[in-house]
């Protein structure tokens, strides 16, 4: 796998010495380290990185300031600041100023790279997007889908027709499918594109400052609301708001989303006063959200909204003739970065990607690419130079649900086991349950939204349980 570059921003030693300890081995990366404001501009003007993880409180030039003239300088670099608990607006405003996200102190080691790994995702696609760009300038402007079977020639003509409307969006699709990619490409075609667009991920903000930070909030409106605050809905405005993982929000929070999509206004928190937003609003979700109806975690009402136009992603399953096409395309893109320029794929190799069933869509697809380049010791890659998980029988004589990971690097062998831990342990859950998500937390002593984010990490869909 490719080893990520990551700049740690803190002016405190032991922060920088801890974080450069703990995510090396975790994230797949390299970290670099400064101790302000000033040094980490100097290290980003030697060498190029995939993310950077910026303290907020810094003596001399703070993490705001410096976020700042990142976004002017370098502004596709994805950034994480870090706040203490109780200064959450602090993050907000940085977020508002460009931030991916942020994370609160003291860390939850686990929440850490769980976060880290979706920014470094987002920084994945905007390199991909320009490699695209780069290889084939004339190609169709949607940002890294590929695709020339019916089903895609498909959803790119619903993603030409959709973008010329002021309608909402709902993108389904299960995960590694494109949909963040989607939205994006709507927005850059529509008529809205010289304005923002404004991404949520929904399930990585915390439900207690969702509402804050998507509709703002008055001075004085809860404790450390010192002054007046911009809602994103605000910051999208003339533009389009993505809401990622849309099936992931409360009830309470639908109900004030409906109230947006129906008045075209929002209320800040603490005001009594009603604003007006011209916003467009795409959602996505690899949920079901019918099913979710049904159990009564999903308003129907606020479904019927969202869903005015919307467009379906096919797994890669079902496209396999598109297959050889995206498997040439991350082919080209991987093997100059990774040093090996004239590696192909033989034709038993493509026969063999064909017939495997992609639980993980294009991103899986994307991993087996890497790994071949990687694994192959000749120039053509064969299918002997993958690397197939162990069957079921061999896994049961060794005395556990996966096979033995000594002979892989610890980062791989760690999420090897993890993946199979987690795919049997809630696997169990969700088939005593029937697929409920809810009972299923409850059965395991988990919140339901941590027991969902683990679920999208490792790829487990509830829907495989249902009757």
């Amino acid at each position: 796998m490719d080893e990520h570059h990551i700049l740690v921003v803190d002016d405190e030693p032991d922060m920088l010495e801890l974080l450069a300890r703990s995510l090396e081995p975790d994230l797949n990366c390299r970290v670099r380290t400064a101790d302000s404001g000033k040094s980490a501009l100097q290290t980003l003007e030697k060498s190029p990185f995939d993310l950077a993880l910026i303290d907020i409180r810094m003596p001399g030039m703070d993490g705001l300031e410096l976020l700042e003239l990142i976004k002017r300088k370098w502004p596709e670099l994805t950034v994480v600041m870090m706040t203490a608990y109780g200064s959450i607006e602090y993050a907000v405003q940085a977020m508002k100023q460009g931030a991916y996200d942020f994370v609160t102190k003291p860390f939850d080691h686990e929440t850490l790279v769980f976060r880290l790994e979706k920014a470094l995702e987002r920084s994945r696609l905007i390199s991909e997007n320009r490699l695209l760009k780069q290889s084939d300038p004339h190609g169709p402007a949607f940002y890294g889908l590929v695709g020339q079977s019916d089903a895609m020639q498909s959803v790119f003509e619903t993603i030409r027709m959709v973008a010329q409307t002021e309608m909402t969006v709902l993108i389904t699709g299960e995960s590694g499918t494109g949909k963040d990619l989607t939205a994006r490409a709507i927005h850059s075609i529509s008529s809205r594109s010289k304005g923002p667009f404004v991404a949520v991920n929904c399930p990585t903000v915390p439900e207690q400052i969702l509402e804050s930070e998507l509709f703002g909030y008055k001075k004085g409106a809860f404790t450390h609301a010192t002054q007046n605050k911009t809602g994103l809905f605000q910051e999208a405005d003339g533009g389009t708001i993505f809401l990622d993982e849309i099936g992931d929000v409360s009830p309470a929070i639908q109900t004030k989303l409906l109230r947006v999509l129906q008045e075209r206004e929002i209320k800040p928190l603490g005001d009594t006063r009603s604003v007006h937003v011209d916003v467009r609003i795409i959602a996505s979700t690899n949920q079901d959200l019918k099913a979710k109806i049904r159990d009564g975690t999903f308003r129907e009402d606020f479904f019927y909204r969202l869903a005015v136009l919307p467009v379906h992603l096919p797994p890669l399953r079902d496209r396999r003739n598109d297959i050889p096409l995206i498997a040439e395309h991350l082919l080209r893109k991987h093997r100059s970065r990774l040093n090996e320029p004239h590696k192909t794929f033989s034709s038993e190799l493509m026969a063999h990607l064909k017939s495997r069933h992609w639980e993980g869509n294009v991103r899986e697809l994307e991993n087996i690419v890497i790994q071949a380049i990687l694994f192959s010791s000749g120039r053509t890659i064969n299918p002997q130079d993958l690397k197939h998980p162990v069957d079921d029988a061999t896994a049961e004589n060794q005395g556990c649900g996966y096979a033995d990971v000594s002979h892989l690097p610890y980062r791989e062998a760690k999420e090897t086991v993890l993946h199979a831990f987690n795919a049997e342990y809630i696997g169990t859950l969700l088939q005593q349950t029937g697929g409920n998500v809810t009972r299923a937390a409850k059965k395991c002593g988990l919140e339901r939204q941590s027991l969902q984010q683990i679920m999208r990490r490792y790829e487990i869909s509830a829907e495989d349980y249902r009757s």
